[in-house]
């Protein structure tokens, strides 16, 4: 149909605006820690406790005792609390590696390929089989396919018990083949790597790993063209097809704790932490400082303290205020300070991307179900995740709604209402305890020290919920026209998104400006689009005042 009208008639045009906006990235919380396995220092996504603790694993031992890291600790409390996805980076002191898997033989007793373990430490080899390692075998061969089964074992099963943590079933040695190994179990190994003062991950390998315990590292008997032109299989290839049979995981280094024993809870010391030093952090933080890798609204390093490991603590602060997409989860002091110790490290901050809270909480060890100390950071992802959960970023994680400490037994001490106040001026949140309600998280300020909207944990969580999302956004813009077309586009979305977290209590009133009164002629020419919004965040009631009147008898109250 003609576009114009060149006699009288009708022109019926559309105008498509139903495009649906994709929602915000949901970023969870992002925990920094040693752990009993995994990768070292590669942030791993997992999305619920039994998920880390695949690919984490469980309780350490050190000494003749078990214990739980307190990024395990924490995991399981944040995930108990609607938490839904969780970055973790392992630290560990020391260099680790994968284990390799003994030889997986062909008929020609050579071997036909090999297997490598995600996991590095010396608990992935598998000789000594536990629940934290794995073990291999290979079944259900078939020669005229030029197939197999590939079976991926817990380490401590038995041939007449087996327990079964992965199939890759109709597997082929001929790198032509749509079911190669390669393709459907993953070839790729990542390492931390360093260019001048930056951490990056370098990515090694073709195939992404769709195997969550390992990856293949050869293969060395491959069946190159394993059918000819009429489609029968090629006899003299199917020697190098690997025997039925099984076997373990050997070769890897790495131990947990260098033959130290190492100093837990509220055993933790300036230069012990979990067996770590505080410079074994370094890599790991600065690695996480990539806002396009990583997604997280929260990060926290649990175990360190400010007064012990400064330089550690005061780097996941400075990382929180250079992506200024999270808050800084910290801790000031070790067990056993005192009010006076924590108001005075409070003093060190300045920062709106932080926060802290005090006294340190007991709560029960999810392996020995022993009670254990923690600082207060292990507990407050769980609150923030209960808080996204069942209200917005932008409520305050306080109060008897929202912060209610369910997992902890007790804190370290009943505060006063005097320690409250003192706390609360010097920026650090009192965790309460009050009869008959608990211990309960009652303060919401940041580490910021001006008096600001900012200085509250929900303004500062909405800021980050706002800026994410129009950031996203605004990347769609990014080499369009400079037209009110394009600044159109962006206000149909905006708008309508900022009224919807108007309308869920997130702000008392808006405004988005992106016209030709700040996208003048010389900004247009230096292509550069313009766009101001100006934002009345909702602040919380955090000191309410009533006024009891009483009046004689006959008195007429005021209308």
């Amino acid at each position: 149909m003609a576009e114009t009208l060149l006699s009288p008639g009708v022109l019926a045009r559309e105008t498509d605006q139903s495009f649906i906006q994709g929602q915000p990235v949901q970023a969870g919380a992002a925990i920094v820690g040693p752990a009993v396995k995994g990768p070292v220092g590669i942030p791993t996504l997992v999305t619920s406790f039994s998920e880390y603790e695949a690919v984490f694993g469980g309780a350490a031992t050190s000494g003749s005792q078990q214990y739980s890291f307190l990024s395990r600790t924490s995991a399981q409390n944040y995930f108990s609390q609607g938490g839904d996805s969780l970055l973790v980076t392992r630290v560990q002191s020391g260099s680790f590696t994968g284990a390799t898997s003994t030889t997986i033989a062909n008929e020609d007793s050579a071997a036909s390929f090999t297997l490598k373990t995600l996991d590095e430490g010396e608990l992935a080899n598998s000789a000594t089989g536990t629940k934290d390692n794995v073990k291999w075998e290979i079944a259900g061969v078939n020669k005229e396919s030029g197939t197999f089964s590939l079976l991926i074992r817990r380490g401590d099963d038995t041939d007449s018990q087996k327990n079964v943590l992965e199939t890759f079933a109709n597997l082929s040695l001929d790198p032509k083949a749509p079911n190669y190994i390669t393709k459907q179990i993953g070839d790729t190994s990542y390492s931390v790597e360093q260019d001048g003062t930056d951490y990056y991950v370098k990515s090694n390998g073709s195939y992404i790993n769709q195997s969550k315990h390992v990856r293949v590292g050869a293969v060395n008997t491959p069946t190159l063209d394993f059918f000819d032109n009429n489609g029968d299989f090629k006899a003299a290839l199917t020697s190098s097809l690997p025997v039925e049979g099984n076997g373990t995981f050997s070769g890897a280094t790495g131990t947990l704790f260098d033959d130290q024993e190492a100093k837990f809870n509220d055993k933790i010391t300036s230069g012990n932490i979990q067996g770590l030093d505080q410079l074994d952090y370094t890599a790991s933080l600065d690695l996480l400082t990539n806002t396009d890798d990583y997604k997280f609204n929260l990060i926290t390093v649990p175990g360190l303290n400010h007064n012990d490991h400064a330089t550690a603590v005061n780097k996941a602060v400075t990382l929180a205020e250079g992506r200024q997409d999270c808050i800084a989860v910290i801790d000031l002091e070790p067990y056993n300070a005192t009010v006076g110790n924590v108001t005075a490290q409070a003093s060190s901050f300045n920062s709106s991307y932080a926060a802290t809270y005090w006294p340190w909480l007991q709560t029960i060890e999810p392996s020995t179900a022993q009670t254990i100390w923690v600082p207060a950071s292990t507990m407050i992802p769980g609150v923030y995740a209960f808080t996204d959960k069942s209200s917005e970023a932008w409520f305050a994680p306080a109060g008897l709604t929202r912060g209610a400490l369910g997992n902890v037994t007790k804190a370290e001490r009943k505060l006063t209402a005097g320690n409250r106040d003192k706390l609360y001026g010097a920026n650090v949140n009192p965790i309460a305890t009050f009869p008959g309600q608990g211990v309960v998280v009652f303060g919401q300020k940041t580490l910021q020290k001006r008096a600001s909207a900012l200085d509250r944990v929900n303004v500062r969580r909405l800021l980050i919920e706002l800026k994410g999302y129009i950031s996203q956004v605004s990347d769609n813009l990014v080499f369009e026209q400079n037209t009110i077309a394009t600044r159109n586009s962006f206000l149909t979305v905006v708008n309508p998104y900022l009224e919807g977290i108007q309308q869920r209590q997130g702000l008392y009133a808006y405004k988005v400006v992106m016209d030709e009164s700040n996208n003048t002629a010389d900004v247009v020419d230096r292509n550069e689009l313009v766009g101001q919004i100006f934002l009345q965040p909702t602040k919380t009631a955090e000191f309410i005042m009533l006024d009891f009147n009483v009046t004689p008898t006959g008195a007429s109250f005021p209308a």
